[in-house]
């Protein structure tokens, strides 16, 4: 490896560090964006069709998005000036605390933006500066914030795992990714019905649902980006992870309400997985794993 691509996986990595930090703000506002806009839709809904609301008409909210209002310590309020919203070294700077009230800050901001930057510096240290290296950086953004997000609050929104569906069968069409588009559209659409059937089988098999629709989605990304033969061996390391750390949580009794573990981010591991690997190896390890 030359200096210069040295020093570009590293400027790459410098703006992953940036991209993580923003994606603390997707993580945590985009649930709650999704939670006030159903509740807008169901008020105005109410309203159109005469039906009796509780507590009379809404109050009027502030503007809410990824952008308003300026980020807050949930504790005290304090508005986090810029110099404190510095990835990483902000952190440790104010070691670990709100500067207002001393309330402790969740080590997994600065995690999430180091996992962003390790990954973002991995996809320019294998492709180099390239529009390859920015197909896959918003890949990687991408499965950060949904994993996260399912984990936290068992949703993984359209306006993540669309976008991302369309964007591996653009790159594909565009030969950014090393996917022919047949392979893409066809790995697209088996990912959602594959796990669209699982999901069916075991609601008729059980009476309960088994997982959300926003898997299929996320699976049929998948499928977009890696192609059809990568299925297999993403959802088999999905499946044998989760399945671990299911069992993992149930004897440490930290299952959540209802004795689920939500799918999304052991899918979203796979495709890290899978992209950083490869899926051939993907399948060895997982077969070595079980003695097979």
């Amino acid at each position: 490896m030359t200096g210069s691509a040295f020093a570009d996986a590293v400027l790459v990595g410098v703006l992953g560090l940036l991209i993580g930090s923003f994606l603390n703000v997707v993580i945590h506002r985009l649930p709650r964006m999704m939670e006030r806009q159903w509740a807008a839709e169901c008020a105005q809904y109410a309203e159109d069709a005469g039906l009796p609301t509780q507590g009379g008409a809404a109050p009027t909210e502030q503007p809410f998005n990824l952008l308003t209002p300026r980020s807050r310590c949930p504790s005290c309020g304090h508005e986090v000036r810029w110099y404190e919203n510095i990835p990483v070294l902000s952190y440790l700077a104010l070691r670990g605390r709100c500067s207002g009230c001393g309330t402790r800050i969740g080590v997994r901001y600065p995690l999430v933006e180091l996992a962003t930057a390790a990954l973002f510096y991995a996809c320019a240290l294998r492709w180099g500066w390239s529009f390859t290296t920015l197909a896959w950086c918003g890949f990687c953004a991408a499965l950060v914030a949904l994993a996260l997000i399912d984990w936290d609050t068992t949703l993984l929104p359209d306006d993540i795992t669309l976008p991302l569906l369309w964007a591996g069968l653009l790159a594909s069409v565009l030969r950014w990714i090393d996917v022919q588009p047949v392979d893409a559209v066809i790995g697209a659409a088996a990912g959602y019905v594959s796990l669209w059937l699982v999901y069916w089988g075991f609601k008729l098999a059980t009476g309960k649902e088994g997982m959300g629709y926003g898997d299929f989605k996320l699976f049929a990304a998948l499928g977009a980006w890696f192609g059809w033969q990568a299925l297999v061996p993403i959802v088999l390391m999905a499946s044998v992870i989760g399945a671990l750390v299911g069992i993992a949580m149930k004897f440490a009794s930290s299952l959540r309400e209802g004795k689920y573990v939500p799918f999304g981010p052991f899918l979203a591991g796979g495709g890290l997985a899978a992209m950083l690997w490869g899926p051939a190896r993907i399948m060895r390890a997982i077969f070595s794993t079980l003695g097979l």
